[in-house]
């Protein structure tokens, strides 16, 4: 299962809150950052490399995610850059694979701190190596801020024009969500929920092989039949996921928070969660049938995987980023996948537009459209939606570009050319439902 069907754990976080590093200056508030996160985790690699040869499972991704910086810079004066350096120094430092937390919540509205972090994106990404972030800009109980969506399209064009030479990597790094949870860690989106505990461990289970294997043999089956098989999958993977965490909880000392579900695709070939849909009986992933069939794969996983572990979070279900996951980058490439059946599919799936490389030429206002319209969907459903899309300078549609590692490859998708600048001007705030009430 390990080694045929590329079983692993995408991902051990840990999750440290900065809420005591508040200091009078920026720079002794950015010291006490380090100090934190380089005492807090300078165990976490070798705890984890330990657990991994004990139990032959691969842990793939070793990451910290800290509480949200623009509540710990609050009322300090200076660069919030200083910040996210900061952090970039002591992730490097513990030897884990990325930090996130460099983070606004605003669905309500901005603080002064949060608006200076959100204007910082940027140039942070760019100067920074390992450092993710993520803005809040929606709730189900809040509705759509209007006006971080518009400027978060602005700041995504702004880190791809910093990073250019880089295929725009940083907008890699940048997640804008609706119904973001403190929990999650899987990145770009982690982050350390004010309610979460001074340090806690999670883990992000893998596993989209054994899933497509488990389907191998039932050809002629009926979807229900489909269904109780990649159950019986997902508590397998949940199981090891379960065992990890526990263990790495144990030896660093700290609580165990969470199992994510999720999911998680690879580029590499046997790592699809595209081909298990394929293997569901889709000639091509994107074909009319597409949805249906991941919601069928969503619901199993996850009722497979919540039998198996003391407490699931994250996000939990099934991630479909294009750059990460080979049948999806052949589908866009056939031109069967298309944004808009992008979009149908994220009303299903774990997060949403993710990793989704668009022409560099396309608009800041468009793009505040893509996340009005994912944050709509998240709103309305419940969920949590989020917007990772990338618009590489000097690209056109059926262009590739590479950033490497996990974060793969992509070809250029073409993207709706049909202009929204009034609406997104607008401003304002799109009401939350009335089902978001509550109480």
């Amino acid at each position: 299962m390990i080694d045929k069907y590329r079983l692993d754990i995408r991902t051990v976080t840990m999750g440290i809150s900065l809420l005591g590093c508040t200091r009078s200056s920026m720079s002794e508030t950015c010291q006490a950052i380090y100090d934190r996160v380089t005492t807090q985790a300078s165990r976490l690699v070798n705890v984890c490399e330990g657990i991994e040869a004990d139990l032959g499972i691969p842990i793939v991704n070793k990451r910290i995610a800290v509480t949200p910086i623009s509540l710990v810079i609050a009322g300090v004066d200076g660069s919030p850059v200083d910040a996210a350096q900061a952090l970039d120094k002591a992730a490097k430092e513990v030897g884990v694979n990325f930090v996130g937390g460099y983070s606004a919540l605003v669905e309500k509205g901005a603080t002064t701190s949060e608006k200076a972090l959100i204007r910082s994106i940027p140039e942070a990404l760019a100067e920074t190596d390992v450092v993710c972030s993520s803005v809040n800009i929606a709730s189900s109980r809040a509705g759509i801020n209007m006006n971080a969506a518009a400027q978060m399209g602005r700041v995504i064009k702004q880190a791809a024009q910093l990073t250019a030479d880089q295929d725009a990597i940083a907008c890699a790094k940048l997640v804008v969500f609706a119904n973001s949870v403190g929990d999650n860690p899987f990145m770009a989106g982690a982050f350390h929920g004010i309610e979460e505990p001074d340090c806690v461990v999670s883990v992000g289970v893998s596993g989209p092989g054994v899933v497509d294997r488990a389907l191998g043999s039932l050809s002629g089956a009926t979807l229900d039949q489909v269904a109780e098989e990649i159950k019986k999958a997902a508590f397998k993977i949940t199981r090891a996921g379960q065992l990890v965490g526990s263990m790495a909880s144990e030896r660093l000392g700290v609580p165990f928070g969470i199992i994510d579900l999720s999911l998680a695709p690879t580029a590499e070939l046997g790592d699809s969660v595209a081909h298990i849909l394929e293997h569901m009986g889709l000639e091509q992933v994107g074909t009319h049938g597409t949805t249906a069939a991941l919601a069928l794969l969503n619901d199993a996983v996850k009722k497979g995987g919540m039998m198996a572990c003391s407490r699931v979070g994250g996000l939990s279900g099934s991630f479909i980023p294009v750059s990460e996951d080979k049948g999806m980058i052949d589908a866009v490439r056939a031109g069967v996948i298309t944004m808009d059946k992008l979009e149908a599919m994220t009303s299903i799936c774990s997060v949403g537009f993710d990793m989704i490389a668009i022409p560099g030429d396309t608009s800041a206002e468009t793009i505040a459209g893509m996340i009005a319209d994912e944050a709509a969907i998240g709103v309305m459903n419940h969920k949590t939606t989020a917007v990772r899309v990338i618009p590489v300078p000097g690209t056109k549609p059926g262009d590739e570009v590479n950033f490497g590692g996990l974060l793969g490859y992509a070809p250029v998708i073409p993207i709706n050319e049909v202009g929204n600048r009034e609406f997104v001007h607008r401003g304002g705030f799109i009401p939350a439902p009335i089902h978001g009430f509550r109480n």
